[in-house]
């Protein structure tokens, strides 16, 4: 038995879940509401009883603040702040998967309109243009020509958030109606969905389909790597493949969405993300 808090501002079906399987493995249980907490900062430790601490806030920004304050105060967390940091600045997960010789979607970053336009010629229409930050496929938007890409920069830049105003632009792959979301658990991947969607954005919270994967030894590996660079933990890793076969990661996931891989694989996938993370981080 082990102790578990699980740190929400919103509790998802999710959350709820990762709460039943600790209670039903038996685990000494806490749930903390940040939004009705408070973090001090000064030499006192935050208390073992916290235990191996999960932490699931939907804002990137709180979730970010929670995981900072435990892990430095020495709490095992999961994820660990630099995990999530660099999980949730696609920039950043990009480069980085990039520059160790994971395919990504070919992608350039400019910082001005004029540039960002120069950007799509050279990639060649339709192109993709995305937020550095966000989750959902909101503000995810495809230019199939320059005008509509105007359209689409005039909106970004109204936008008072100064990061719309850096374009991460990258080419448009046509994939076979799906793509793939890779749960990976501290250096394995045993469970993975399609998600399956006649729009070219197939987030399950835009009404794609979840559907069973068994993914092939290659793109597991693939995966697998793309979490270990990240910096392991318990990460979704998001996979596309293009009309010859070749496949890509798009994202990594630092908080992952879970219930509907739940639902149609029947595997336990809340249980083996406390049971794992113990096991890690007691190491």
């Amino acid at each position: 038995m082990a102790r578990i808090s699980v740190f929400v501002d919103v509790q998802r079906e999710e959350e709820r879940l990762l709460i039943d399987a600790a209670r039903r493995l038996g685990h000494e249980l806490e749930v903390i509401n940040v939004m009705h907490s408070v973090n001090w900062i000064d030499s006192r430790p935050p208390g073992e009883e916290l235990g191996v601490s999960f932490v699931r806030c939907i804002s990137q920004s709180r979730a970010l603040a929670v995981a900072s304050y435990l892990h430095y105060s020495g709490v095992p967390t999961v994820n660990n702040p630099e995990v999530l940091w660099k999980a949730g600045d696609k920039l950043i997960t990009l480069t980085l998967l990039s520059k160790r010789g994971i395919r990504v979607p070919e992608t350039a970053v400019a910082y001005s309109r004029t540039d960002a336009i120069r950007a799509a010629e050279r990639l060649g229409y339709p192109v993709v243009i995305k937020p550095i930050h966000g989750s959902w496929g909101r503000y995810v938007m495809k230019a199939h020509d320059p005008d509509s890409l105007d359209d689409i920069l005039d909106l970004k830049e109204t936008v008072a958030n100064p990061t719309f105003k850096i374009h991460l632009i990258q080419r448009y792959i046509e994939k076979p109606g799906r793509d793939i979301r890779a749960f990976y658990l501290w250096g394995e991947v045993p469970v993975a969905i399609y998600r399956v969607s006649e729009s070219w954005k197939t987030n399950t919270a835009r009404g794609a389909r979840a559907v069973p994967a068994k993914l092939d030894n290659e793109v597991v590996e693939v995966a697998v790597k793309a979490g270990d660079f990240i910096g392991g933990g318990v990460l979704g890793i998001d996979l596309m493949e293009d009309r010859e076969g070749e496949v890509y990661v798009s994202e990594v996931n630092g908080i992952i969405e879970f219930r509907n891989t739940v639902r149609v694989t029947n595997y336990d996938l809340p249980a083996e993300m406390i049971e794992r993370s113990i096991k890690e981080l007691r190491r």
